[in-house]
């Protein structure tokens, strides 16, 4: 599996520093990745959906740390020539920086952002057809003899 293409889409708020799209072997477009300065330096975050308890769950995610690392080292290092297209500088947090060719120092101090894999089970239970979809289950009991 190859990155074919990667767009970025800086903003200018505080943590959140663009929205990035990929490209997989130019046939799988995913959306939505978020390039985030954190307390020890930039990461990539992957796209997310808003739970009703106000959670987040990651709608896409690699599942190995090589994938999420090559994700993450192409995503950064366009978001940087992006800034250097725009002449913007880059952000510097902590003790980590981007530097010229994309990659962080410090690159064992990341942070990973925490991810459901495929294989936990989706806590959500999934609501009856005749019930509302936010009414509460009722409760059984224990079964009585008569």
């Amino acid at each position: 599996m190859e990155i074919t293409e990667v767009r970025v889409f800086p903003v200018n708020e505080e943590k959140l520093k663009a929205y990035a799209t990929i490209t997989f072997d130019r046939c799988f477009v995913v959306r939505d990745l978020k390039v985030i300065q954190g307390n020890n330096g930039m990461f990539v975050a992957m796209p997310s959906k808003k739970r009703k308890d106000g959670t987040f769950k990651d709608t896409a995610h690699p599942l190995n740390t090589e994938t999420r690392e090559m994700i993450e080292a192409k995503v950064l290092a366009e978001y940087r020539k992006e800034l250097e297209r725009t002449g913007a500088p880059p952000p510097e947090v902590g003790d980590r920086k981007l530097e010229a060719g994309g990659e962080e120092e410090n690159k064992e101090e990341k942070i990973k952002p925490e991810t459901e894999t495929a294989a936990e089970p989706d806590a959500e239970p999934k609501a009856e057809p005749d019930a509302e979809p936010d009414a509460e289950p009722e409760d059984v009991g224990e079964p009585t003899n008569t």
